[in-house]
């Protein structure tokens, strides 16, 4: 079991120096006990996520609010539908590190514009089944080819907020394979209630 254990750490260890991920002994706010931080491209270049460092510091504003009236802000089901994987902030940074891959901010252009997380791409959940070419689909006719589609995460404001999983449905029905969708669920607010780095989204 030991020997296990360090057979996957060492595979770990060799990931994280191949995805942007740096180690600081220096860093009291880490993301995990081993990593500091993830560098990402980005249509502006590279961006380095990593947490506020502030033990004080506590989230104010919009995505302070813990309750919202429902309709329409629900809170959204944990599996948004069959075969599409639910993650959280590590799978995000290894998604936002993969360059096979793409985190996709289902939000109107104006949560975007405001503050997202580097390195994702705005298609609001309105466009987007109609803009799957983005994501490696092809029109045949009406209807699109998506087998040669890219790995995509999808995310809103939050638990409560409906706009992801929206897009995610539509993407299904317009045939996307499910197997290659994750649904970020805990959104902007958990991003920001964890302190990591968000940037302007690009217009």
């Amino acid at each position: 079991m030991q020997r296990l254990a360090v057979f996957f750490g060492l595979i770990w260890f060799a990931l994280a120096g191949s995805v942007g991920y740096a180690q600081d002994s220096e860093v009291v706010v880490k993301i995990r006990p081993d990593i500091a931080s993830v560098e990402v491209n980005t249509a502006d270049g590279p961006v380095t996520i990593e947490r506020i460092q502030d033990t004080e510091h506590e989230i104010t504003g919009y995505f302070a609010q813990t309750s919202r009236a429902c309709p329409p802000f629900c809170i959204q089901p944990f599996q948004v539908a069959e075969g599409v994987a639910t993650i959280g902030e590590l799978e995000m940074l290894d998604l936002l590190a993969d360059n096979q891959a793409l985190v996709i901010d289902a939000r109107t252009i104006d949560w975007h514009a405001g503050e997202t997380i580097p390195g994702s791409l705005n298609i609001p959940y309105t466009e987007i089944a109609d803009r799957l070419g983005e994501l490696g689909c092809t029109r045949t006719g009406e209807a699109w080819d998506c087998a040669n589609a890219a790995p995509v995460a999808l995310y809103c404001n939050g638990l409560w907020c409906s706009q992801s999983p929206t897009a995610i449905r539509a993407m299904l029905r317009e045939g996307y394979p499910a197997e290659r969708i994750s649904y970020y669920r805990g959104g902007m607010q958990s991003w920001k209630i964890l302190g990591l780095t968000t940037v302007e989204g690009g217009l």
